[in-house]
């Protein structure tokens, strides 16, 4: 059995002398700190969560989930807990459907907090985003293309492999186009060549690891396609199984919140660089649908240890959040092969901000207490530096926010 082979120089795999594996530095933060003091008790913002397509009046016509539905509500009330607790002066929960644009005039909202993956139709998590800029109402979270690039898993890799950052050799099959046949498909050939297996075959859009098999052999890769394309209706991503260790890491800008004091760093804020942990025989990591992430899932990577691999996913982070042009948090989930050459598998564009509890914790929030800080500094961070980057040089905070920050 031939097996494929990753070329070292091509997926920029050395990260000694990387330009965004430096340790924290420190740029000015301005007045931004009073800024965001006088805008907090006088703000009104809408938390939206996940609308159902079967409430009633949600939407005109139910359609096909192409990603797999969930409200995200509980998270929500997580995230509106830690605004109300910071001083804010209204939160209001808000699904995201077709009676969003009401509600938000409705509380006279100011500003708004995505936490939703959206209702239904191709791309639902960049929906909501769309309409508030339509609406012209700012936010917390990705704007529309870039959601939909980075929750695309096809597209996304693609603008890896054209910025050379490391990802698995890849293809996409939609069934409209027949059958998926390895043995008579050129693209197939192209990507893996004589490479029999184990590949990996998920939806090109999905969560919490839905959907998502092991094929050992080629010759089970035309049933496994076809059961992924029949649950969601969408594009089936193929790629090789990597057999070494998994990793996320968790990013977003450069303002951020210790003890509820503001500091700016000088590049964007990487947390939470963790190690899943697999049990025997579980080759990937469990839906949290069906088990939740404990802290005996997670493995904090030890600075001695650990220090080649900390650094990488570092820079890794680093480099997406700045070739991606992203403004706030995402987490990108990492595979290494064999000889623990990692590659970046995707990037979640809505990373679970679930607040810790019990030996129940979120992938993000895994390591705050290292960073120094806690869940509600984590939400004013992505707070503050949504408002600072409102207030930056573009000039992009419209007239009425303007006013309440000053």
């Amino acid at each position: 059995m031939d097996a494929l082979r990753l070329d070292d120089s091509a997926l920029h795999l050395e990260y000694a002398d990387h330009p965004f594996a430096a340790d924290e530095q420190f740029a000015d933060i301005g007045d931004l700190p009073a800024r965001v003091e006088r805008a907090l008790p006088r703000l009104r913002m809408a938390l939206v969560y996940g609308g159902d397509k079967s409430a009633d009046g949600a939407v005109l016509h139910p359609t096909v989930n192409r990603r797999p539905w969930k409200s995200y509500k509980a998270v929500a009330e997580d995230i509106a807990g830690a605004l109300e607790r910071l001083g804010v002066g209204e939160v209001h929960l808000v699904a995201d459907d077709m009676h969003l644009g009401e509600n938000l005039q409705r509380h006279n909202i100011h500003m708004a907090w995505l936490n939703t993956g959206g209702v239904q139709g191709f791309n639902s998590v960049s929906h909501a985003s769309a309409m508030l800029e339509m609406m012209g109402v700012p936010y917390v979270g990705h704007n529309p293309l870039t959601a939909a690039t980075l929750d695309s898993k096809d597209a996304f890799k693609r603008y890896l492999v054209a910025l050379g950052i490391p990802t698995t050799p890849f293809m996409t099959w939609n069934l409209e186009r027949g059958p998926f046949v390895p043995e008579m498909n050129a693209r197939f050939f192209g990507t893996f060549g004589h490479f029999r297996g184990p590949f990996v075959v998920k939806p090109v859009s999905g969560r919490a690891s839905l959907h998502v098999h092991v094929v050992d052999d080629v010759s089970g890769l035309t049933d496994k396609v076809t059961e992924v394309f029949e649950a969601t209706e969408n594009d089936v991503l193929i790629e090789p199984y990597l057999e070494g260790r998994e990793f996320c890491v968790s990013v977003c800008g450069s303002v951020v919140a210790r003890n509820r004091e503001l500091v700016r760093l000088a590049d964007p804020f990487v947390l939470s660089a963790v190690e899943r942990v697999l049990e025997p025989n579980e080759r990937i990591f469990t839906s949290m649908d069906k088990k939740p992430i404990t802290n005996d899932r997670v493995r904090t990577l030890d600075p001695e240890i650990d220090s080649a691999e900390i650094a990488r996913l570092r820079g890794l982070a680093r480099e997406v959040f700045v070739e991606f042009g992203l403004n706030t948090l995402v987490r990108i989930d990492i595979r290494a092969d064999a000889a623990g050459r990692m590659c970046i598998l995707e990037t979640n564009p809505k990373p679970d901000l679930k607040r810790p509890g019990d030996n129940i914790t979120s992938l993000v929030c895994t390591e705050l207490k290292q960073h120094g800080m806690d869940y509600d500094d984590l939400i004013l961070s992505l707070l503050a530096d949504r408002l600072d980057l409102l207030l930056g040089p573009q000039n992009r905070m419209p007239q009425h926010l303007l006013e309440l920050v000053g």
